[in-house]
């Protein structure tokens, strides 16, 4: 029986992966900062046990990740907060860069003495870093670190077996993205986002990016000379 390993499992993709594999027989660890959450998990399915801690605390996590000896590795859980007419947060910044790449990096550090070949660690990072949106800078900027971090780390891997995949979703329909007070265009549903991610996990790939047709705008976007890419982006600016 396979043991998935999931963070941010009290909601979201999180929680939808985790149901997914549960389903199927697999025994889930699932991983979170909301007790209520993680124990409806747990009813859901005698095949879901839970782990309460929070990432953003070192500590915490070697001691909550010890002895898992997970075959697949979720790192799922993250924040979105938005600068509004370019005034810095240094505390928001810290927020989101803590919660998006320093939780998933201190994840990694625990579980890393655990890890053999053949296990594949999943990073979910996202299309926003690929172009520089407005009210985006902490957002974007972690997650351009998760996934340059992750990237480096598959080369460093791969001698030892060990697969390294980084998920790029577009809009999800999550509690997250709900908080959202603009257009999303091409958001897809939870399910259909796990159904992306386990297609891509089943296939090996390295990088899965969903959905199809928002991912291939913004690569031809990203592809654009940089003063193009300004000028579309200058008109998302709000006053």
């Amino acid at each position: 029986m396979m043991t998935v390993l999931i963070t941010g499992a009290s909601s979201g993709i999180g929680a939808g992966l985790a149901k997914s594999w549960a389903d199927e027989g697999c025994h889930v660890i699932a991983c979170g900062r909301d007790p209520a959450r993680l124990a409806a998990l747990h009813q859901y399915s005698a095949n879901v046990t839970v782990r309460l801690f929070d990432m953003t605390d070192r500590e915490a996590c070697r001691q909550a990740l010890a002895d898992c000896h997970a075959d697949l590795v979720v790192l799922c859980a993250g924040t979105c907060e938005y600068l509004d007419r370019g005034e810095v947060d240094a505390a928001l910044v810290e927020r989101v860069m803590n919660t998006n790449f320093i939780g998933p990096i201190n994840c990694l550090a625990a579980l890393q003495p655990q890890l053999v070949s053949g296990n594949r660690v999943v990073l979910v990072s996202s299309m926003a870093h690929w172009l520089p949106f407005p009210r985006a800078e902490a957002y974007g900027a972690s997650k351009a670190a998760l996934t340059w971090f992750a990237d480096s780390l598959r080369l460093d891997w791969e001698p030892k077996g060990i697969a390294v995949t980084v998920v790029s979703p577009g809009f999800v329909d999550t509690p997250l993205t709900q908080k959202n007070d603009f257009k999303m265009p091409g958001q897809v549903s939870v399910d259909s986002a796990v159904k992306a991610i386990r297609r891509g996990l089943a296939k090996g790939k390295n990088h899965i990016a969903f959905p199809t047709g928002f991912s291939l705008i913004l690569r031809l976007l990203s592809g654009l000379p940089a003063f193009l890419q300004r000028a579309l982006l200058r008109r998302m600016v709000r006053p």
